[in-house]
């Protein structure tokens, strides 16, 4: 989930794109104004918002609202631009840029966890138990091999094949690390 600040700042970046510094004033305006109203609706217990979860979230985000748009408009005054421009703003776009690797990582962290839940899917966990005499034969294979006894199962899965009649066999091999 996006902090306030977040979600104020690519507002501001997407709203505030080519306005002049009037424009920009009565921004700062309307956020204070919309900030000392969320904080009152908040101090009264009212509802803020019937899809709102979090009651102080607007008021956060409206907190955050001015002191960007507060930024924006001293930075424009300070380099004397005539109407903002997101991409001259490095502040900003360090922000946005931050914004957009975070964005990212966290697609690809969900994409991965997602391949990873499919791959279990797809993954069989059995318990087996066998009788004494095939229980000794791999026994025997996996101390050979230096392997714990499921793990020669394992093996001995992975070269399965089913002929086209259905039968089952598995070509021989030495079970290894």
């Amino acid at each position: 989930m996006w902090s306030a600040q977040d979600v104020a700042r690519e507002q501001v970046r997407r709203q505030g794109k080519g306005l002049d510094m009037a424009a920009v004033t009565e921004k700062v305006t309307e956020a204070a104004a919309r900030e000392r109203e969320t904080a009152e609706q908040l101090r009264r217990g009212g509802p803020l918002s019937e899809f709102e979860t979090d009651p102080e979230r607007p008021a956060a985000i409206w907190a955050a609202k001015h002191l960007e748009w507060q930024r924006v408009r001293d930075l424009m005054a300070h380099a004397g631009w005539g109407a903002y421009e997101p991409e001259r703003d490095t502040q900003g776009s360090t922000w946005a840029q931050e914004r957009t690797e975070w964005r990212d990582g966290a697609l690809a962290a969900k994409a991965a966890f997602e391949a990873r839940r499919r791959e279990e899917a797809d993954e069989l966990r059995a318990e087996l138990w066998l009788s004494a005499a095939p229980s000794r034969l791999i026994r025997a294979a996996a101390d050979r091999a230096g392997l714990m006894p499921a793990q020669v199962l394992a093996q001995l899965a992975e070269r399965v094949v089913v002929g086209e009649d259905g039968t089952v066999s598995v070509p021989p091999f030495t079970p290894s690390r």
